[in-house]
């Protein structure tokens, strides 16, 4: 009995609800899916479906054997690639999943750790959301990786390498901007703009739940592929987002803290629990020692040219803490980093740069 192809075909089943569905998503004939989730219940001595309605549903015992079968399932996929490997050779190779985003310096952190730790081994590295980390686990396509709790770490096992607070990002001149801490509620109102649910779908609804029981629903939730284009919306108006503070590298943003920390991101390093490549481990250990020295998780920039609290404006604005109008802003807030707008108006330009005085308002 080839166990491993009657449980895929189950889980299948059991995703679909309907006979007709999952032959369809297998490619193969509904009469032979039939047969072969009939021959595994006799095999087990047990029903799996109860088949007296339109959808099929499990029954206590499918139910029971879903998370198992999925940990069978995903280690015959581990055990064919792992053969496969020492098949073509490529047993000294770590493939490692990485959120999209990761700085280079992260990266070369990583990699540069790596080599100190394991000269002989070779290190592929390849960009993966949350989502498709776990899959690709599962699948055993990657060794491991980097993703973001929580996520559904069935069969895996993961070590917490960072956490980091989260705070809300908005743009440079808002009202929300001159705080120094934003209650959760003061964002009434205001739509969000996050990454899409399916990059990391536990994390997407923790967010959302600590928005609800700190008293904001957002009306809309924009879901946006790519930092730049979700910092795009937020510069223009149409919404905040919710980040870390080393993921807000646009100049014209702002990132404040919430008002009693409610909401921290937290990494963590991934892999299988069973059949985990030997260098799993190591490469878990690198990664904590690179977010700490960065002082970021690995998708954010972190500090510039090494000086702590540095950013991208201040080689541009300059060091020399100024308040901008109404704002009470102190010397180490970057959001003081600017020269204040001189008698009459007008768009100001960072002392020491050259520009005589205010330049016209219509810039």
């Amino acid at each position: 009995m080839d166990l491993g192809r009657h449980l895929r075909y189950f889980l299948v089943v059991a995703r679909e609800g309907h006979f007709g569905d999952a032959a369809v998503e297998l490619g193969i004939a509904q009469p032979a899916l039939s047969q072969s989730v009939r021959r595994l219940e006799a095999e087990l001595g047990v029903a799996l479906f109860d088949r007296s309605h339109r959808r099929v549903r499990l029954t206590p015992a499918g139910r029971l054997l879903v998370d198992q079968a999925r940990e069978v399932v995903a280690g015959e996929a581990r055990l064919r690639e792992t053969m496969r490997r020492v098949r073509d050779g490529r047993v000294a190779t770590l493939r490692v999943g990485v959120p999209p985003g990761t700085s280079a310096v992260a990266l070369r952190g990583l990699l540069d750790g790596m080599a100190a730790q394991a000269p002989d081994l070779t290190v592929d590295v390849g960009a993966m959301t949350g989502a498709e980390l776990v899959r690709a686990l599962g699948e055993g396509s990657v060794d491991t990786g980097l993703v973001t709790a929580p996520f559904d770490g069935s069969g895996l096992v993961s070590e917490p390498v960072h956490r980091v607070e989260v705070g809300v990002v908005v743009p440079r001149g808002a009202a929300l901007a001159g705080a120094a801490r934003v209650d959760v509620a003061d964002l009434a109102g205001a739509e969000l703009v996050t990454a899409p649910r399916a990059e990391a779908p536990e994390w997407f609804e923790r967010v959302l739940a600590v928005c609800r029981e700190h008293g904001w629903v957002p009306p809309r939730v924009h879901e946006v592929e790519g930092a730049e284009l979700r910092w795009g919306l937020v510069l223009a108006g149409r919404g905040v987002a919710l980040a870390a503070e080393s993921a807000a590298r646009e100049p014209r943003l702002a990132w404040r803290p919430l008002v009693g920390s409610p909401l921290h991101q937290r990494t963590e390093a991934v892999r299988p629990a069973r059949g985990a490549h030997p260098a799993a481990s190591v490469f878990a250990e690198v990664a904590a020692r690179v977010m700490a020295e960065s002082a970021g998780p690995v998708g954010g920039p972190g500090p510039i040219g090494g000086a702590a609290g540095a950013r991208p404006w201040s080689l541009v604005y300059g060091g020399d803490p100024v308040t901008l109008p109404g704002w009470a802003g102190s010397a180490d807030d970057p959001v003081s980093r600017y020269r204040a707008p001189a008698a009459g108006g007008g768009i100001a330009r960072p002392a020491g740069h050259g520009v005589p005085g205010p330049l016209p308002s219509g810039e």
